[in-house]
């Protein structure tokens, strides 16, 4: 079967991690979000809450490095010790991203996963948003505890992490359309319009049906 990999960014709101749940159960593939921190800690053997406060967030200090910190993918990924910095597990994951992809057809959530695979064959890159409205509705659903404007920051405070994590690790725009093959309004054609959209894609590019991207 021929091996392919969906990455999917996502605005925070825009059902991007049930896209690409629903994506990976269409099409019989593994999916990695949260996963991915899982192998670390079974790997690494640290302990998981540590490793969430440091996922998908940029170090506090990446202003006054931010050309240094760019992700080298000829640099070895530097192991993870008993100081687990934004920087390192932002390596380790790019390094077991990397083996995952080259072992096994997949779907993975964010990470710049886009960026650090960029060099890899079959690699559709998509880029999931949605109007404010309904990206409100889905946090609201999600966040059920806060008020409103709550709401309202938290959706602005994620996309800003989101977005500076990306610009930390890979030195582009997380929104430039040019990153990606696909950009996908979720509040326009729903969740499995996304899903039926990528596997449409899929077909276009690179001549693969549904059933045809397992392992």
């Amino acid at each position: 079967m021929q091996k392919m990999v969906i990455t999917i960014a996502r605005q925070y709101g825009s059902g991007g991690s049930v896209v690409g749940q629903m994506l990976a159960e269409q099409l019989g593939i593994a999916y990695y979000d949260k996963e991915l921190l899982s192998m670390v800690s079974g790997e690494r053997g640290i302990d998981q809450d540590l490793l969430a406060r440091a996922d998908e967030k940029a170090r506090p200090s990446f202003l006054f490095g931010l050309v240094r910190s760019v992700y080298d993918h000829e640099k070895p990924a530097e192991d993870l010790d008993e100081e687990v910095t934004s920087e390192k597990l932002f390596n380790y994951q790019a390094k077991l991203i990397k083996a995952v992809a080259s072992e096994e057809s997949c779907v993975i959530i964010g990470r710049c996963a886009d960026f650090v695979l960029k060099d890899f064959p079959n690699v559709l890159r998509v880029f999931i948003h949605a109007p404010e409205d309904k990206r409100l509705d889905r946090a609201w659903s999600i966040r059920s505890d806060l008020q409103l404007k709550e709401v309202t920051r938290y959706i602005e405070k994620v996309d800003k992490r989101r977005g500076t994590y990306y610009k930390c690790y890979t030195g582009q725009n997380w929104t430039d359309a040019r990153n990606y093959d696909l950009c996908i309004d979720s509040g326009k054609l729903g969740y499995q319009g996304c899903v039926d959209t990528i596997v449409q894609q899929l077909k276009l590019c690179y001549g693969i049906e549904t059933g045809d991207t397992k392992k």
